[in-house]
């Protein structure tokens, strides 16, 4: 595991404001680890709380389990699930009219 592209990539996933930046943060880290065979991006909003909520599958469970640790995250209906919080000065002209648009990356 390549640590020193671990630590740019999760700061990218903690200052991003875009689907597209966290989908991309998430597919480093996750490459760092094996093969990523999913990774769904969701924006969901609660008033102003704005969230992603991200679905992913690697190719192995040896894989899942790395990630797992290393983003200290779970098992949902078969997928692993990262959610992440927005930062609190992401305008909510970014995700008005998004609230369920989905990013998805498929390495079959």
């Amino acid at each position: 595991m390549k640590s020193n592209l671990l630590n740019p990539a999760l700061e990218q996933l903690g200052t991003s404001t875009d689907l597209v930046s966290i989908k991309s943060a998430l597919q480093l880290i996750c490459n760092e680890f094996g093969t990523v065979k999913r990774l769904n991006v969701l924006l969901g909003s609660h008033g102003d709380i704005h969230q992603t909520l991200c679905f992913l599958c690697m190719d192995s469970s040896h894989e899942e389990q790395q990630v797992m640790r290393f983003l200290k995250i779970a098992r949902f209906a078969g997928d692993l699930v990262f959610v992440d919080d927005l930062p609190a000065s992401t305008p909510a002209k970014q995700v008005t009219g998004t609230r369920t648009v989905l990013y998805s990356v498929s390495n079959h």
